[in-house]
Protein backbone atom coordinates (compact mmCIF):
# COMPACT_ATOMS: atom_id res chain seq x y z
CA UNK A 1 0.00 0.00 0.00
CA UNK A 2 2.75 2.36 0.76
CA UNK A 3 4.70 1.66 -2.66
CA UNK A 4 1.07 2.67 -4.11
CA UNK A 5 0.53 5.62 -2.30
CA UNK A 6 4.03 6.92 -3.48
CA UNK A 7 3.62 6.11 -6.98
CA UNK A 8 0.47 7.77 -6.70
CA UNK A 9 2.21 11.11 -5.19
CA UNK A 10 5.12 10.43 -8.09
CA UNK A 11 2.42 10.78 -10.96
CA UNK A 12 0.75 13.53 -9.49
CA UNK A 13 3.86 15.76 -9.45
CA UNK A 14 4.61 14.73 -13.11
CA UNK A 15 1.69 15.79 -13.86
CA UNK A 16 1.57 18.97 -12.51
CA UNK A 17 1.84 22.19 -14.24
CA UNK A 18 5.21 24.49 -13.20
CA UNK A 19 2.74 27.01 -11.83
CA UNK A 20 0.99 24.23 -9.78
CA UNK A 21 4.04 22.52 -8.44
CA UNK A 22 5.51 25.85 -7.74
CA UNK A 23 2.72 26.06 -5.57
CA UNK A 24 2.44 23.01 -3.55
CA UNK A 25 5.92 23.89 -3.19
CA UNK A 26 4.78 27.11 -1.17
CA UNK A 27 2.37 25.29 0.75
CA UNK A 28 4.96 23.35 2.38
CA UNK A 29 7.10 25.58 2.89
CA UNK A 30 3.53 27.69 4.29
CA UNK A 31 2.97 24.71 6.40
CA UNK A 32 6.48 24.45 7.83
CA UNK A 33 6.37 28.18 9.36
CA UNK A 34 3.33 27.22 10.83
CA UNK A 35 4.89 24.42 12.73
CA UNK A 36 7.97 27.09 13.63
CA UNK A 37 10.56 26.32 11.06
CA UNK A 38 12.24 29.71 10.29
CA UNK A 39 14.60 28.79 7.74
CA UNK A 40 11.17 27.62 5.59
CA UNK A 41 10.10 31.39 5.83
CA UNK A 42 13.82 32.67 4.61
CA UNK A 43 13.17 30.11 1.55
CA UNK A 44 9.71 32.01 0.84
CA UNK A 45 11.61 35.61 1.00
CA UNK A 46 14.08 34.46 -1.54
CA UNK A 47 11.57 32.69 -3.50
CA UNK A 48 8.98 35.75 -3.61
CA UNK A 49 11.13 38.74 -3.11
CA UNK A 50 11.89 40.40 -6.34
CA UNK A 51 8.47 39.90 -7.84
CA UNK A 52 6.98 41.57 -4.79
CA UNK A 53 9.80 44.54 -5.21
CA UNK A 54 9.37 44.65 -9.15
CA UNK A 55 5.48 44.78 -8.17
CA UNK A 56 5.95 47.94 -5.31
CA UNK A 57 8.52 49.40 -7.68
CA UNK A 58 5.89 49.60 -10.74
CA UNK A 59 3.32 51.03 -8.81
CA UNK A 60 5.41 53.08 -6.56
CA UNK A 61 8.06 53.89 -9.48
CA UNK A 62 10.54 54.52 -6.23
CA UNK A 63 13.18 52.23 -5.10
CA UNK A 64 13.27 53.12 -1.36
CA UNK A 65 9.40 52.75 -1.24
CA UNK A 66 9.48 50.14 -2.96
CA UNK A 67 12.08 48.21 -0.38
CA UNK A 68 10.02 49.89 2.65
CA UNK A 69 6.93 48.30 1.03
CA UNK A 70 8.69 45.00 0.45
CA UNK A 71 10.45 44.13 3.56
CA UNK A 72 6.70 45.94 5.18
CA UNK A 73 4.98 42.80 3.31
CA UNK A 74 6.70 39.70 4.37
CA UNK A 75 6.71 41.33 8.13
CA UNK A 76 2.67 41.70 8.21
CA UNK A 77 2.81 37.93 6.17
CA UNK A 78 5.24 36.51 8.91
CA UNK A 79 3.27 37.97 11.52
CA UNK A 80 0.22 36.36 9.96
CA UNK A 81 1.23 33.26 8.46
CA UNK A 82 -0.99 31.53 11.40
CA UNK A 83 -3.98 32.59 10.24
CA UNK A 84 -3.25 31.61 6.83
CA UNK A 85 -5.64 29.08 6.08
CA UNK A 86 -4.51 27.85 2.73
CA UNK A 87 -7.89 28.94 0.50
CA UNK A 88 -6.05 30.59 -2.08
CA UNK A 89 -2.38 30.47 -3.17
CA UNK A 90 0.56 31.68 -0.77
CA UNK A 91 1.60 34.07 -3.61
CA UNK A 92 -1.60 35.38 -4.06
CA UNK A 93 -2.09 36.22 -0.57
CA UNK A 94 0.93 37.69 -0.23
CA UNK A 95 0.62 40.07 -3.49
CA UNK A 96 -2.67 41.28 -1.70
CA UNK A 97 -0.71 42.14 1.12
CA UNK A 98 1.91 44.06 -0.91
CA UNK A 99 -0.40 45.65 -3.25
CA UNK A 100 -2.83 47.56 -0.69
CA UNK A 101 0.67 49.09 0.67
CA UNK A 102 2.03 50.06 -2.48
CA UNK A 103 -1.27 51.44 -3.47
CA UNK A 104 -1.34 53.51 -0.16
CA UNK A 105 2.06 54.84 -0.35
CA UNK A 106 1.06 56.11 -4.03
CA UNK A 107 -1.72 57.83 -2.26
CA UNK A 108 0.21 59.33 0.37
CA UNK A 109 2.87 60.84 -2.09
CA UNK A 110 0.38 61.96 -4.50
CA UNK A 111 0.12 61.54 -8.20
CA UNK A 112 3.25 62.84 -10.03
CA UNK A 113 2.15 64.86 -13.36
CA UNK A 114 5.50 63.72 -15.52
CA UNK A 115 7.66 60.85 -14.75
CA UNK A 116 11.57 61.89 -13.52
CA UNK A 117 14.28 61.52 -16.10
CA UNK A 118 15.68 58.92 -13.37
CA UNK A 119 13.03 57.22 -12.54
CA UNK A 120 14.35 53.83 -11.66
CA UNK A 121 12.04 51.83 -13.70
CA UNK A 122 13.75 53.19 -16.84
CA UNK A 123 17.18 53.74 -16.20
CA UNK A 124 18.25 50.27 -16.72
CA UNK A 125 16.27 49.80 -20.17
CA UNK A 126 18.26 53.30 -21.41
CA UNK A 127 20.99 52.00 -20.26
CA UNK A 128 20.93 48.82 -22.19
CA UNK A 129 19.23 50.59 -25.41
CA UNK A 130 21.32 53.48 -25.70
CA UNK A 131 24.49 51.48 -26.79
CA UNK A 132 26.95 54.21 -24.59
CA UNK A 133 25.36 57.03 -26.86
CA UNK A 134 24.54 60.34 -24.96
CA UNK A 135 22.33 61.52 -27.54
CA UNK A 136 20.11 58.50 -27.92
CA UNK A 137 19.58 58.20 -24.05
CA UNK A 138 18.59 61.56 -23.92
CA UNK A 139 16.10 61.01 -26.88
CA UNK A 140 15.09 57.24 -24.87
CA UNK A 141 14.69 58.69 -21.48
CA UNK A 142 12.18 61.30 -23.11
CA UNK A 143 10.30 58.80 -25.43
CA UNK A 144 10.17 55.94 -22.05
CA UNK A 145 8.98 59.07 -20.00
CA UNK A 146 5.96 59.61 -22.22
CA UNK A 147 4.99 55.93 -21.57
CA UNK A 148 5.49 55.49 -18.34
CA UNK A 149 3.62 58.51 -17.31
CA UNK A 150 0.33 57.41 -19.79
CA UNK A 151 0.84 54.20 -17.33
CA UNK A 152 1.06 56.29 -14.16
CA UNK A 153 -2.25 58.49 -15.39
CA UNK A 154 -4.46 55.17 -14.91
CA UNK A 155 -6.42 55.12 -12.42
CA UNK A 156 -5.06 53.18 -9.21
CA UNK A 157 -7.24 49.92 -10.97
CA UNK A 158 -6.34 49.52 -14.15
CA UNK A 159 -2.46 50.08 -12.61
CA UNK A 160 -2.59 47.36 -10.57
CA UNK A 161 -4.35 45.31 -13.12
CA UNK A 162 -1.77 45.73 -15.72
CA UNK A 163 1.10 45.65 -13.45
CA UNK A 164 -0.56 41.90 -12.43
CA UNK A 165 -1.18 40.36 -15.30
CA UNK A 166 1.34 42.26 -18.10
CA UNK A 167 4.39 43.19 -16.00
CA UNK A 168 3.98 40.03 -13.82
CA UNK A 169 2.46 37.33 -16.14
CA UNK A 170 -0.54 36.13 -13.81
CA UNK A 171 -3.14 34.82 -15.46
CA UNK A 172 -6.35 36.45 -15.52
CA UNK A 173 -8.09 34.02 -13.13
CA UNK A 174 -5.23 34.54 -10.52
CA UNK A 175 -5.39 38.23 -10.89
CA UNK A 176 -8.65 38.00 -10.60
CA UNK A 177 -8.18 36.38 -6.86
CA UNK A 178 -5.54 38.78 -5.87
CA UNK A 179 -8.22 41.49 -6.63
CA UNK A 180 -11.25 39.76 -5.56
CA UNK A 181 -12.70 39.95 -9.03
CA UNK A 182 -13.52 38.07 -12.17
CA UNK A 183 -12.01 36.74 -15.00
CA UNK A 184 -14.27 39.41 -17.22
CA UNK A 185 -13.57 41.83 -15.25
CA UNK A 186 -10.10 41.56 -15.53
CA UNK A 187 -10.12 41.43 -19.51
CA UNK A 188 -12.05 44.79 -19.07
CA UNK A 189 -9.81 46.72 -17.51
CA UNK A 190 -7.18 45.78 -19.43
CA UNK A 191 -8.56 46.41 -22.66
CA UNK A 192 -9.57 50.20 -21.02
CA UNK A 193 -5.71 50.68 -19.96
CA UNK A 194 -4.45 50.14 -23.29
CA UNK A 195 -7.16 51.99 -25.05
CA UNK A 196 -6.12 54.72 -22.42
CA UNK A 197 -2.73 54.35 -23.06
CA UNK A 198 -2.75 54.21 -26.84
CA UNK A 199 -4.37 57.82 -26.58
CA UNK A 200 -2.00 59.35 -24.73
CA UNK A 201 1.15 57.41 -27.40
CA UNK A 202 -0.53 58.94 -29.89
CA UNK A 203 -1.18 62.83 -28.14
CA UNK A 204 3.30 62.53 -27.50
CA UNK A 205 3.10 61.41 -31.59
CA UNK A 206 1.31 64.70 -32.26
CA UNK A 207 3.13 66.98 -29.90
CA UNK A 208 6.51 68.61 -31.38
CA UNK A 209 9.19 66.88 -30.47
CA UNK A 210 12.69 65.91 -32.11
CA UNK A 211 12.35 63.56 -35.06
CA UNK A 212 14.39 61.28 -33.28
CA UNK A 213 11.88 61.27 -30.12
CA UNK A 214 8.90 61.45 -31.99
CA UNK A 215 9.88 57.85 -34.28
CA UNK A 216 10.92 56.36 -31.19
CA UNK A 217 7.62 57.15 -29.88
CA UNK A 218 5.62 56.23 -33.39
CA UNK A 219 7.47 52.39 -33.07
CA UNK A 220 6.52 52.29 -29.67
CA UNK A 221 2.47 53.06 -30.55
CA UNK A 222 2.75 51.26 -33.03
CA UNK A 223 3.97 48.57 -31.12
CA UNK A 224 1.00 48.63 -28.85
CA UNK A 225 -1.26 48.34 -32.06
CA UNK A 226 -0.19 45.36 -33.15
CA UNK A 227 0.92 43.25 -30.52
CA UNK A 228 -0.57 45.00 -27.37
CA UNK A 229 0.53 46.38 -24.44
CA UNK A 230 3.17 43.79 -23.71
CA UNK A 231 5.61 44.97 -26.99
CA UNK A 232 5.18 48.34 -25.52
CA UNK A 233 6.51 47.65 -22.44
CA UNK A 234 9.09 45.23 -23.77
CA UNK A 235 10.46 47.84 -25.84
CA UNK A 236 10.87 49.71 -23.20
CA UNK A 237 12.40 47.02 -20.82
CA UNK A 238 14.31 45.89 -24.21
CA UNK A 239 13.45 42.51 -24.35
CA UNK A 240 11.47 40.30 -26.40
CA UNK A 241 7.46 39.29 -26.16
CA UNK A 242 5.22 36.88 -27.92
CA UNK A 243 2.69 38.61 -29.52
CA UNK A 244 -1.28 39.32 -27.63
Amino acid sequence: MGFQRAAVTELREKTLSEAEQKGLEASQLVKRVQAGDDGAFEELVRRYRPRIFALALHLTGSKSDADDITQDAFLRAYAKIHSFEGRSQFFTWLYRIALYRALNRKRDRGRRKTVDIDDPRIEAAVQVDAHGDPRIALELHETYGHLLSAFDKLSPTLRTTLVLTILQGLSYKEAAVVLESTEGTIAWRVHEARKHMRKTMEKLQREPTPTGVRTRARKISDEHQRHGLHAAFALMANRKTESA
